[in-house]
């Protein structure tokens, strides 16, 4: 064992040594090259930047690549990828591999090996982490911004508690590569139209292929379009399937529900209920909150209430948030309950830091980074709801567009998809003609074509095609669901 206590020699003139166990690093790799199935014990993620001693790292990385191709990892088939290692030369050169293995004690305890190889680097993950945050918060150079560090320290020890740290960071395109390949099996098996998370409408599903992890969506409309109730639609039906998804043995990895986070800035907790219990009940929403509803109505209403009480939807309507508070409320609610997509109603009504708030569009802009990057920290899909300019009613045709988007061009920017409601029928309801005029004759014609059918214009999509989608929408109840063969027709859509 003199041999790898010589391999920690570089570190030992450390005033405080980091937390490090060499001889169950080598241990563990010896007990992989006596019998390979070991790996198939360790039920942790360990990964080769969890080794201490860079060399162990790198022979454990190339133990996994062996193992991928399904081929018998010995000291021997080892050997040519370190006859040139220089660590390894200093050691005696590939001979060291046979020595990992001269102690058999690892095959007992591999297990226990492994959770401590993991467990201290986390330890110095955390070190690193408390260095950074006492040199930067020494460091008054530069304009002091406590809430910035505070916000850096937090997302930095949600990392660590993740398992992550700076070893997260980096992807090898093999690891990449097998996660791309998995999305496109999950949607195979889907039937070709579901990679990410259902929205629990076809018609979405099939122009995007759900809502994928790391993507901000833009869910845009004018007031009364119907956006905050597509927003409840789609949060509710992905918790549902969720539930199902358990119910039916499916795993989470393979299923495409989601437990849900929904950041509502506008409406209470209960009124966002209050729809969702609508919607389920076929009761509406409009009824329910003044209480002109039948006693079977009421056990309607009850019975929904019943099945919903497991549902994995968690509300969160704190008004005045800002976009730091809302990220650390987010990392909690993942690491707690593993949400799995974040809705947030909506953008405009998000705070940024102190120093944006001078400045409305740099502070949208904030705002908008912010969801980026908490999509990509969190590697969920995070949809935000946009409120559009009154640009929109000022032009004849009321189709919205990308320049609509409310005071900052980085919402476009920085989303992957930019989703409008819109609802021809809502501003044909405005021109309505005197009744027994020609021009009423043909507006009512009209009005029965387009009557309850909503557009989902798709004008940003990063990983695919732009168009709209037509859907059916149920005011009464603040529903939407896809439209029928005939009813496509009927709408004057081919």
């Amino acid at each position: 064992m003199a041999e790898l206590i010589r391999l920690a020699a570089a570190n030992e003139a450390e005033p405080q040594r980091l937390p490090r166990n060499i001889e169950a690093e080598a241990a563990f790799l010896g007990a992989i090259l006596i019998d390979n199935r070991v790996l198939e014990d360790v039920s942790i993620k360990l990964q080769p930047d969890h080794f201490f001693e860079p060399l162990h790292g790198r022979i454990f990385e190339q133990i996994l690549r062996l193992i991928d191709r399904n081929m018998l990892v010995t000291p021997v088939t080892l050997k040519p990828f370190f006859e040139a290692d220089e660590s390894m030369r200093e050691l005696g050169g590939p001979g060291y591999l046979i020595k990992l293995t001269a102690d058999g004690a690892g095959l007992i305890g591999a297990r226990d090996f492994a959770q401590q190889i993991y467990d201290l680097a986390l330890l110095r993950e955390l070190v690193s982490v408390g260095r950074t945050l006492v040199d930067n918060a020494l460091d008054t150079s530069e304009s002091v911004d406590p809430k910035g560090q505070i916000e850096a320290a937090e997302s930095a020890l949600y990392k660590v508690a993740e398992g992550e740290g700076e070893t997260g960071s980096m992807k090898s395109f093999l690891q990449a590569s097998t996660e791309a390949i998995k999305n496109v099996e999950k949607a195979l098996n889907s039937g070709g139209s579901l990679s990410g998370i259902t929205t629990g409408l076809s018609s979405i599903n099939a122009k995007c292929g759900g809502l994928h992890n790391s993507d901000l969506v833009i869910l845009a409309g004018r007031p009364g379009m119907g956006k905050t109730s597509l927003a409840t639609n789609i949060a509710f039906n992905a918790a549902r399937r969720w539930v199902r998804e358990r119910e039916d043995g499916i795993e989470e990895s393979k299923g495409s529900g989601a437990k849900v986070a929904f950041f509502s800035l506008e409406m209470s907790a209960d009124q966002l209920a209050t729809r969702i219990l609508a919607e389920q009940s076929g009761i509406s929403s409009e009824l329910l909150r003044m209480g002109k509803i039948s006693r079977d109505d009421f056990r309607e209403l009850s019975r929904a209430s019943r099945e919903l009480q497991d549902l994995p939807l968690f509300i969160d309507d704190t008004p005045a948030l800002t976009i730091a508070a809302l990220r650390t409320r987010a990392r909690r609610l993942q690491r707690r309950h593993g949400i799995g997509l974040i809705v947030v109603d909506y953008l405009q009504l998000l705070q940024g830091s102190s120093r944006a708030n001078d400045n409305r569009v740099n502070e949208i802009s904030e705002i908008s980074r912010g969801l980026k990057t908490l999509a990509k920290e969190l590697s969920i899909p995070v949809v935000a709801l946009s409120q559009l300019s009154r640009a929109v009613e000022q032009r004849e045709d009321k189709t919205p567009m990308l320049s609509d988007l409310r005071e900052s061009g980085s919402i476009e920017q920085d989303a992957d998809m930019v989703w409008f409601v819109y609802r021809e029928d809502y501003y044909e309801l405005m021109k309505k003609p005197d009744e027994g005029t020609p021009a009423f004759d043909a507006w009512n014609e009209k009005m029965e074509r387009i009557h309850g059918v909503a557009e989902l214009i798709i004008s940003k999509q990063r990983h695919g095609s732009t168009g709209r989608v037509r859907m059916k929408f149920e005011a009464k109840i603040t529903r939407f669901s896809d439209l029928a063969d005939d009813q496509y027709t009927d709408a004057g859509y081919d």
